[in-house]
């Protein structure tokens, strides 16, 4: 099926190869560098990466310069192009060539029985422990842009581009090993031009500290480039007379390590990974610098020769070499997800505090509801006082109960709000609430059991109003609560209703991070164990907005949010990769099968509770997914519009019309939803 295949979801499956080498033995070479292009065909793998001077071996010294090894090496590159034309994947293979009568140290592409082209080394290595220019010459001694190889002429230079004819974004370039460590290596160039997965084959040889620096500049180029960065150092069989050498191979991309091989295995190694074409072509379509450094050098880039080649892409489900995060903007690893809720809880205390700083304003306003979000925003409040110095009395907290408060919520906000320390009221807004159904003659002031859109916000806008005249009485800021998952599906009431604040420190978090940030603070211990405990009994709390008594809510008992809107968890998955990269919802339903349809051990953050280890067949993922839609591209713009102020917190972004997201209020959804519709199948 079309949909489960990965190159029809803009992805390309890659492998970096390191073979065991033989010194000065290019035939035994070539037999193991084929070996490993046939499991890399066999994975359904349309590029192959091997290391720097593969088919003779890296540590040969004066030997290059001895005529029968380089015939011998000629000869093993005719081996490995014959063998390519039964082979999918794009060979990058190293070997030195003669060119214009001096030796240089080359990658070569091979692709289905032919030589695509030859890119000699650019920067050799000459301190230390490496004597390169002794025995090569640099790729600017160059002179010809052509040479013959094997009965065929074949481009030759830094400047060449390997461009698949029918795999949108695949464009390859190739680079040796110390052009890495330059300044400005010669991938950065081909990036700006077009290259999206940069190819290095190396040697490398290992000292104690080395591989942790060159995983710091695979990084570094595939994040700046936005790029995906492929590495291949040599392995065993590389002579230990001075030197030695721990085969490690990587992939990267846009800074993100995809897979890295064991270091210092006896034995030959394949990597693998999925490359995203698509969030890459993506990523550089928003990112200005990143095109107008394109203009900048335009002159250097204008010179790059495309070499157009059509790899047999393989059919069928491939499965998925790369790993979906269920929860984007929350690490799976307990240190750096401590770390990331360090930083939100603080991004959004500093914005608050900023904010009472520069209005002279001292207090706040805040409507506890016992539900995630306000408990939240009720924490930011809490040690925002405390890093001005003022008493957290200078919070002005209030329950607020309405016709389907429950007791639990009820005395999780009452308890809270002492906890704290804050100026704890409760006002009861159902008599208000009674005044203005009576005054709109809603059936409800009659007697009647209704329970509409009215019914649910006029109790919304009554908590709001009061708050807002709250805070001139009390001479206060009104904090607003609402979250970014919220804000994405419109699941607030506008105007005179809770979409409306002076300030919300919530807007850009996500629910699934607030339940984090909430974690975390019990984890941490900052509060005493009766506040740990109250609140895990709000996260514990099934998220409802507790506007319909739970008698005449749906199917009976508790009115669920995610019943209505859909799982948070998965929304917030949806929301992520629609708005951060502007996927199509087909590819964003491939995703979150992939992420969501089991339930694989150590996919998830490691105290992540067992019930919340959902899985979602691709039935429930698109109709969530087609919710979504609707509600973020047509029914909720408008609220976005005029979002009060707010800090911008992770890398998911804000939908702010100040910051992260534009958009008219008046589109439609209709483009997204036939796209989602005609492309996945219902299971």
């Amino acid at each position: 099926m079309r949909f489960f295949n990965l190159y029809h979801q803009g992805l390309v499956r890659a492998a970096v190869c390191v073979p065991p080498v033989r010194i000065a033995h290019p035939a035994a070479n070539a037999e193991a560098t084929l070996a490993l292009a046939q499991r890399a065909d066999d994975e359904g793998a349309l590029i192959a990466l091997f290391p720097e001077l593969g088919l003779t071996a890296y540590t040969n010294d004066d030997l290059f310069h001895q005529q029968p090894l380089l015939d011998a090496a000629l000869a093993a590159l005719e081996q490995v192009v014959a063998a390519s034309a039964s082979l999918r994947p794009l060979l990058a293979v190293g070997l030195p060539l003669r060119i214009d009568g001096r030796l240089f140290n080359c990658a070569v592409a091979v692709h289905a029985g032919r030589v695509l082209g030859v890119t000699p080394k650019s920067y050799l290595p000459s301190y230390r422990e490496f004597y390169e220019k002794r025995q090569f010459a640099a790729a600017d001694a160059l002179i010809s842009t052509e040479t013959e190889l094997l009965g065929q002429q074949v481009p030759v230079g830094t400047d060449l581009l390997f461009e698949a004819s029918n795999l949108p974004g695949l464009t390859l370039h190739m680079e040796l090993c110390e052009d890495l460590w330059a300044p400005i290596p010669p991938s950065t160039y081909a990036a700006l031009a077009g290259a999206t997965v940069l190819l290095n084959l190396s040697a490398s040889n290992i000292t104690i500290g080395k591989a942790e620096y060159r995983n710091d500049l695979c990084a570094a180029q595939s994040g700046k480039c936005i790029a995906a960065y492929l590495y291949s150092a040599a392995g065993p069989g590389e002579s230990t007379t001075d030197l030695a050498w721990d085969g490690h191979a990587v992939i990267f991309e846009q800074d993100r390590l995809l897979a890295q091989s064991e270091r210092f295995a006896p034995a030959e190694q394949l990597i693998s990974a999925d490359i995203d074409l698509e969030r890459i072509q993506q990523e550089r379509l928003r990112t200005t610098s990143f095109n107008d450094s394109a203009q900048r050098y335009r002159e250097q880039l204008r010179p790059m020769r495309r070499v157009r080649f059509a790899p047999e892409l393989p059919g069928g489900d491939l499965g998925l070499r790369r790993a979906v995060a269920r929860f984007p903007q929350i690490p799976a690893a307990s240190g750096a997800r401590d770390e990331r809720c360090f930083e939100a809880y603080n991004i959004q205390v500093q914005g608050l505090a900023q904010r009472l700083r520069a209005t002279g304003i001292e207090r706040l306003i805040i409507g506890v509801s016992g539900g995630l979000d306000s408990t939240q925003a009720l924490l930011v409040a809490a040690r925002t006082m405390d890093r001005l110095g003022l008493p957290r009395t200078n919070i002005f907290a209030y329950t607020m109960p309405g016709f389907a408060t429950s007791s639990e919520t009820h005395a999780n906000a009452l308890a809270l709000m002492q906890a704290l320390g804050t100026n704890a009221s409760e006002l009861d807004i159902r008599p208000s609430c009674r005044q203005m159904l009576a005054d709109l003659a809603h059936p409800f002031a009659e007697g009647e059991p209704v329970y509409d859109v009215t019914f649910e916000n006029v109790q919304a806008g009554e908590r709001t109003s009061h708050l807002f005249r709250l805070a001139n009485h009390h001479h206060g800021l009104v904090l607003g609560t609402g979250d970014l998952s919220e804000i994405a599906l419109g699941w607030s009431t506008y105007g005179v209703g809770d979409q409306m604040s002076h300030y919300n420190v919530n807007a850009s978090v996500p629910k699934t991070l607030i339940q984090y940030l909430i974690r975390w603070v019990i984890a941490s211990r900052q509060f005493d164990t009766s506040t740990n405990q109250t609140l895990q009994a709000i996260l514990d709390t099934e998220i409802s907005p507790e506007l319909v008594p739970a008698d005449a809510a749906e199917a009976g008992g508790l009115q669920s949010t995610e019943a209505k809107i859909g799982p948070y968890e998965l929304q917030d998955f949806n929301s992520y990769w629609i708005t951060r990269y502007g996927l199509r919802p087909s590819k964003v339903a491939f995703l979150a099968w992939h992420a969501w349809h089991d339930k694989r051990q150590g996919e998830w953050p490691d105290d992540l509770p067992p019930e919340r280890r959902n899985q979602y067949d691709l039935a429930e993922i698109k109709h969530w997914l087609d919710v979504f839609l609707l509600r973020f591209f047509q029914f909720s713009q408008f609220k976005r519009s005029c979002m009060p102020n707010g800090p911008k917190v992770g890398s998911g972004g804000s939908l702010s019309p100040r910051g992260d997201w534009r958009a008219p209020s008046d589109a439609e959804a209709t483009i997204w939803l036939q796209e989602l519709r005609e492309n996945v199948p219902d299971r």
